[in-house]
Protein backbone atom coordinates (compact mmCIF):
# COMPACT_ATOMS: atom_id res chain seq x y z
CA UNK A 1 0.00 0.00 0.00
CA UNK A 2 2.64 2.40 0.84
CA UNK A 3 4.51 2.62 -2.32
CA UNK A 4 1.54 4.07 -4.04
CA UNK A 5 2.29 7.22 -1.43
CA UNK A 6 6.01 7.51 -2.22
CA UNK A 7 5.59 10.98 -3.64
CA UNK A 8 7.34 13.75 -1.42
CA UNK A 9 4.67 15.51 0.87
CA UNK A 10 4.51 19.27 -0.73
CA UNK A 11 6.56 22.19 1.30
CA UNK A 12 7.39 19.81 4.14
CA UNK A 13 9.73 21.88 5.91
CA UNK A 14 7.90 25.06 5.17
CA UNK A 15 5.31 23.13 7.03
CA UNK A 16 6.88 21.67 9.69
CA UNK A 17 8.74 25.15 10.31
CA UNK A 18 5.52 26.95 9.95
CA UNK A 19 4.01 24.39 12.71
CA UNK A 20 6.99 25.40 15.29
CA UNK A 21 5.81 22.26 17.21
CA UNK A 22 6.06 21.54 20.41
CA UNK A 23 7.50 18.58 21.82
CA UNK A 24 4.66 17.86 24.39
CA UNK A 25 2.19 19.31 22.07
CA UNK A 26 -0.72 18.14 20.26
CA UNK A 27 -1.69 18.52 16.81
CA UNK A 28 -3.56 17.48 13.96
CA UNK A 29 -3.36 16.70 10.48
CA UNK A 30 -6.36 16.90 9.02
CA UNK A 31 -5.33 15.49 5.22
CA UNK A 32 -3.19 13.17 6.40
CA UNK A 33 -2.47 11.14 2.72
CA UNK A 34 0.29 9.02 2.62
CA UNK A 35 1.42 10.19 6.52
CA UNK A 36 4.31 11.96 4.86
CA UNK A 37 3.79 15.17 6.41
CA UNK A 38 2.55 13.42 9.49
CA UNK A 39 5.36 11.04 10.25
CA UNK A 40 7.38 14.11 10.57
CA UNK A 41 5.22 16.22 12.99
CA UNK A 42 4.95 13.00 14.72
CA UNK A 43 8.91 12.41 14.75
CA UNK A 44 9.58 15.92 16.62
CA UNK A 45 7.52 15.16 19.35
CA UNK A 46 8.29 13.31 22.74
CA UNK A 47 5.28 13.29 25.34
CA UNK A 48 2.93 14.99 22.57
CA UNK A 49 0.70 13.43 20.42
CA UNK A 50 -0.23 13.86 16.47
CA UNK A 51 -4.26 12.75 15.40
CA UNK A 52 -3.73 12.31 11.58
CA UNK A 53 -7.32 11.99 10.20
CA UNK A 54 -8.41 11.39 6.87
CA UNK A 55 -11.29 10.06 5.10
CA UNK A 56 -10.08 7.97 2.32
CA UNK A 57 -9.55 4.42 2.94
CA UNK A 58 -6.48 3.56 0.93
CA UNK A 59 -5.23 6.20 2.85
CA UNK A 60 -5.86 5.57 6.33
CA UNK A 61 -4.12 2.14 5.80
CA UNK A 62 -0.95 3.81 4.11
CA UNK A 63 -0.77 6.82 6.98
CA UNK A 64 -1.23 3.54 10.00
CA UNK A 65 1.77 1.95 8.04
CA UNK A 66 3.90 4.71 7.74
CA UNK A 67 2.70 6.16 11.31
CA UNK A 68 3.26 2.49 13.07
CA UNK A 69 7.09 2.48 14.04
CA UNK A 70 6.09 5.99 16.31
CA UNK A 71 3.60 4.13 18.55
CA UNK A 72 1.57 6.26 20.78
CA UNK A 73 2.39 9.36 19.18
CA UNK A 74 0.62 9.15 16.19
CA UNK A 75 -3.24 8.25 16.15
CA UNK A 76 -4.69 7.79 12.65
CA UNK A 77 -8.50 8.11 12.22
CA UNK A 78 -10.81 7.51 9.18
CA UNK A 79 -13.12 11.07 9.31
CA UNK A 80 -13.59 13.90 7.17
CA UNK A 81 -10.95 17.06 8.89
CA UNK A 82 -14.63 19.51 8.60
CA UNK A 83 -15.52 16.69 11.67
CA UNK A 84 -11.72 17.04 13.32
CA UNK A 85 -13.83 18.27 16.71
CA UNK A 86 -15.86 15.55 16.83
CA UNK A 87 -12.72 13.49 16.70
CA UNK A 88 -11.15 15.66 19.33
CA UNK A 89 -14.07 14.61 21.26
CA UNK A 90 -14.27 11.44 21.07
CA UNK A 91 -10.46 11.15 21.94
CA UNK A 92 -11.49 13.65 25.06
CA UNK A 93 -8.78 16.18 24.02
CA UNK A 94 -9.71 20.14 24.51
CA UNK A 95 -6.98 21.64 23.26
CA UNK A 96 -4.74 21.40 19.96
CA UNK A 97 -1.65 22.95 19.18
CA UNK A 98 -1.52 22.73 15.82
CA UNK A 99 -3.61 21.80 12.94
CA UNK A 100 -1.78 21.15 9.22
CA UNK A 101 -4.88 20.79 5.95
CA UNK A 102 -3.21 20.11 2.86
CA UNK A 103 -6.02 20.72 0.33
CA UNK A 104 -7.29 19.34 -3.31
CA UNK A 105 -6.60 15.71 -4.33
CA UNK A 106 -3.72 13.41 -2.84
CA UNK A 107 -1.52 11.93 -5.46
CA UNK A 108 -2.06 8.22 -4.78
CA UNK A 109 -6.12 9.16 -5.57
CA UNK A 110 -4.95 10.65 -9.03
CA UNK A 111 -2.59 8.11 -9.41
CA UNK A 112 -5.01 4.97 -8.74
CA UNK A 113 -6.68 5.49 -12.71
CA UNK A 114 -9.86 3.30 -11.01
CA UNK A 115 -10.71 6.36 -8.56
CA UNK A 116 -11.88 8.46 -11.85
CA UNK A 117 -9.97 11.40 -10.64
CA UNK A 118 -7.85 11.61 -14.05
CA UNK A 119 -8.82 12.94 -17.39
CA UNK A 120 -5.99 10.58 -18.63
CA UNK A 121 -6.79 7.39 -17.85
CA UNK A 122 -10.00 5.25 -18.41
CA UNK A 123 -11.76 4.92 -15.99
CA UNK A 124 -15.69 4.56 -14.00
CA UNK A 125 -17.03 8.03 -13.19
CA UNK A 126 -16.37 8.57 -9.55
CA UNK A 127 -14.14 10.80 -7.91
CA UNK A 128 -15.12 10.24 -4.21
CA UNK A 129 -12.20 10.89 -1.56
CA UNK A 130 -14.53 8.88 0.75
CA UNK A 131 -15.98 5.71 -0.97
CA UNK A 132 -18.80 5.44 1.75
CA UNK A 133 -20.75 8.42 0.42
CA UNK A 134 -23.64 7.95 -2.09
CA UNK A 135 -22.72 10.64 -4.28
CA UNK A 136 -20.56 10.31 -7.08
CA UNK A 137 -19.30 11.92 -10.77
CA UNK A 138 -21.56 10.17 -12.11
CA UNK A 139 -24.64 11.57 -10.66
CA UNK A 140 -23.54 14.78 -10.90
CA UNK A 141 -22.30 14.19 -14.84
CA UNK A 142 -26.10 12.54 -15.51
CA UNK A 143 -28.45 14.15 -13.24
CA UNK A 144 -27.38 17.78 -12.59
CA UNK A 145 -29.56 19.89 -14.57
CA UNK A 146 -27.95 22.18 -17.43
CA UNK A 147 -28.01 24.94 -15.43
CA UNK A 148 -26.27 23.46 -12.49
CA UNK A 149 -24.21 21.84 -14.46
CA UNK A 150 -23.16 25.06 -15.95
CA UNK A 151 -23.05 26.95 -12.85
CA UNK A 152 -20.49 24.17 -11.18
CA UNK A 153 -18.13 24.12 -14.16
CA UNK A 154 -18.04 28.50 -14.08
CA UNK A 155 -17.59 28.77 -9.98
CA UNK A 156 -15.58 25.53 -9.29
CA UNK A 157 -13.72 25.59 -12.62
CA UNK A 158 -13.70 28.90 -13.71
CA UNK A 159 -14.19 27.82 -17.34
CA UNK A 160 -15.21 29.85 -19.41
CA UNK A 161 -16.95 27.80 -21.61
CA UNK A 162 -18.74 26.00 -19.14
CA UNK A 163 -22.18 26.92 -20.53
CA UNK A 164 -21.24 25.11 -23.97
CA UNK A 165 -19.88 21.94 -21.99
CA UNK A 166 -22.47 21.71 -19.91
CA UNK A 167 -25.32 21.81 -22.75
CA UNK A 168 -23.35 19.05 -24.63
CA UNK A 169 -23.24 17.11 -21.61
CA UNK A 170 -27.33 17.45 -21.57
CA UNK A 171 -27.04 16.74 -25.23
CA UNK A 172 -25.13 13.39 -25.01
CA UNK A 173 -26.62 11.81 -21.71
CA UNK A 174 -29.89 11.79 -23.29
CA UNK A 175 -28.89 9.05 -25.91
CA UNK A 176 -27.28 6.99 -23.24
CA UNK A 177 -25.77 7.34 -19.70
CA UNK A 178 -22.10 9.23 -19.72
CA UNK A 179 -20.25 6.17 -17.90
CA UNK A 180 -16.64 6.62 -17.96
CA UNK A 181 -13.65 9.74 -17.52
CA UNK A 182 -13.12 9.09 -21.50
CA UNK A 183 -15.95 9.59 -22.01
CA UNK A 184 -16.39 13.25 -19.91
CA UNK A 185 -13.16 14.31 -21.66
CA UNK A 186 -14.17 13.78 -24.96
CA UNK A 187 -17.56 14.88 -25.12
CA UNK A 188 -16.10 18.31 -22.87
CA UNK A 189 -12.84 18.29 -25.59
CA UNK A 190 -16.10 18.77 -28.28
CA UNK A 191 -17.83 21.62 -26.99
CA UNK A 192 -14.85 23.68 -26.98
CA UNK A 193 -13.60 25.95 -29.72
CA UNK A 194 -10.50 24.95 -31.44
CA UNK A 195 -8.51 28.00 -30.58
CA UNK A 196 -9.48 27.14 -26.77
CA UNK A 197 -7.62 23.43 -26.51
CA UNK A 198 -3.79 25.12 -26.79
CA UNK A 199 -2.25 25.41 -23.45
CA UNK A 200 -3.21 22.47 -20.94
CA UNK A 201 -5.80 19.76 -21.14
CA UNK A 202 -9.21 20.93 -22.19
CA UNK A 203 -11.04 18.78 -19.48
CA UNK A 204 -8.84 19.83 -16.47
CA UNK A 205 -11.02 23.04 -14.90
CA UNK A 206 -14.22 21.05 -15.92
CA UNK A 207 -12.99 17.83 -14.06
CA UNK A 208 -11.48 20.25 -11.11
CA UNK A 209 -15.01 21.56 -10.90
CA UNK A 210 -17.09 18.16 -10.58
CA UNK A 211 -14.29 16.74 -8.13
CA UNK A 212 -15.56 19.93 -6.39
CA UNK A 213 -18.92 19.27 -6.01
CA UNK A 214 -18.94 15.43 -5.21
CA UNK A 215 -17.00 15.87 -2.33
CA UNK A 216 -17.96 19.28 -0.92
CA UNK A 217 -14.33 20.57 -0.79
CA UNK A 218 -15.19 23.91 -1.14
CA UNK A 219 -17.89 24.81 1.77
CA UNK A 220 -15.88 22.71 4.81
CA UNK A 221 -12.72 25.00 4.62
CA UNK A 222 -14.02 28.01 6.36
CA UNK A 223 -16.30 26.21 9.34
CA UNK A 224 -13.45 24.08 9.63
CA UNK A 225 -10.99 27.41 10.12
CA UNK A 226 -13.18 28.28 12.81
CA UNK A 227 -13.42 25.52 14.83
CA UNK A 228 -9.78 25.07 14.95
CA UNK A 229 -8.90 28.37 15.93
CA UNK A 230 -11.48 27.85 18.71
CA UNK A 231 -9.93 24.36 19.65
CA UNK A 232 -6.06 25.88 19.80
CA UNK A 233 -4.45 26.57 22.48
CA UNK A 234 -2.61 30.32 22.82
CA UNK A 235 -0.05 30.17 20.11
CA UNK A 236 -1.09 27.43 18.49
CA UNK A 237 -0.01 27.26 14.44
CA UNK A 238 -2.74 26.52 12.06
CA UNK A 239 -1.18 25.57 8.21
CA UNK A 240 -2.79 25.26 5.36
CA UNK A 241 -1.54 24.56 1.84
CA UNK A 242 -3.72 24.98 -1.20
CA UNK A 243 -3.88 24.17 -4.68
CA UNK A 244 -5.98 26.57 -6.76
CA UNK A 245 -7.19 30.16 -6.89
CA UNK A 246 -10.90 29.20 -4.75
CA UNK A 247 -9.35 27.48 -2.05
CA UNK A 248 -6.33 30.04 -1.32
CA UNK A 249 -9.06 33.03 -1.30
CA UNK A 250 -11.29 30.93 0.80
CA UNK A 251 -8.48 30.48 3.67
CA UNK A 252 -7.17 34.25 3.31
CA UNK A 253 -10.40 35.71 3.47
CA UNK A 254 -10.95 33.39 6.81
CA UNK A 255 -7.84 34.23 7.93
CA UNK A 256 -8.31 38.23 7.43
CA UNK A 257 -12.24 37.98 9.24
CA UNK A 258 -10.63 36.03 12.23
CA UNK A 259 -7.32 38.47 12.52
CA UNK A 260 -9.69 41.19 12.05
CA UNK A 261 -11.07 41.76 15.36
CA UNK A 262 -13.99 44.87 15.37
CA UNK A 263 -16.76 44.22 13.29
CA UNK A 264 -18.96 47.80 13.54
CA UNK A 265 -19.43 49.48 10.70
CA UNK A 266 -16.57 52.36 10.13
CA UNK A 267 -19.48 55.08 10.91
CA UNK A 268 -19.21 54.53 14.20
CA UNK A 269 -17.20 55.93 16.52
CA UNK A 270 -16.38 53.68 18.99
CA UNK A 271 -16.86 49.85 18.76
CA UNK A 272 -19.94 47.94 20.29
CA UNK A 273 -19.72 44.49 18.74
CA UNK A 274 -16.73 43.78 21.32
CA UNK A 275 -15.20 41.27 18.94
CA UNK A 276 -10.98 40.87 19.83
CA UNK A 277 -8.54 39.43 17.22
CA UNK A 278 -8.26 35.70 17.24
CA UNK A 279 -5.11 35.35 15.36
CA UNK A 280 -1.81 36.47 14.20
CA UNK A 281 -1.77 36.08 10.42
CA UNK A 282 2.48 35.33 9.77
CA UNK A 283 2.41 34.93 5.66
CA UNK A 284 1.41 38.14 4.12
CA UNK A 285 1.86 36.58 1.11
CA UNK A 286 1.52 32.82 1.02
CA UNK A 287 4.64 30.53 1.02
CA UNK A 288 5.55 28.96 -2.29
CA UNK A 289 7.69 26.00 -3.25
CA UNK A 290 11.43 26.82 -3.72
CA UNK A 291 12.94 25.91 -7.02
CA UNK A 292 14.10 22.60 -5.98
CA UNK A 293 11.05 21.17 -4.95
CA UNK A 294 9.48 22.46 -8.33
CA UNK A 295 12.10 20.35 -9.76
CA UNK A 296 11.46 17.55 -8.30
CA UNK A 297 7.61 17.80 -7.17
CA UNK A 298 5.43 17.99 -9.95
CA UNK A 299 2.51 17.99 -7.70
CA UNK A 300 4.16 21.30 -5.41
CA UNK A 301 3.60 23.60 -9.03
CA UNK A 302 0.39 25.56 -7.64
CA UNK A 303 0.74 25.09 -4.09
CA UNK A 304 0.62 27.79 -1.34
CA UNK A 305 1.29 27.95 2.10
CA UNK A 306 -0.66 30.58 4.39
CA UNK A 307 -0.04 30.08 8.14
CA UNK A 308 -1.87 31.99 11.18
CA UNK A 309 -0.91 31.98 14.90
CA UNK A 310 -3.46 31.67 18.00
CA UNK A 311 -3.47 35.01 20.04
Amino acid sequence: MSEIFSHRSVLLDECIEALAIRPDGIYVDGTAGGGGHSFHIASHLTTGQLIAIDRDEAAIAAAGARLAPLGARARVVRSNFSDFADVLDSLEIVKIDGILLDLGVSSHQFDEAERGFSYRSDAPLDMRMDRRQAKSAFEVVNTYSEQELKRILYEYGEERFSGRIAARIVQEREKAPIKTTFQLSELIKSAMPAAAKDGGHPAKRSFQAIRIEVNGELDVIEPTIQNAVARMNKGGRIAIITFHSLEDRIVKQAFQKLAAGCTCPKSLPVCVCGNQPKIKILTKKPILPGEIELNENPRSHSAKLRVAEKL
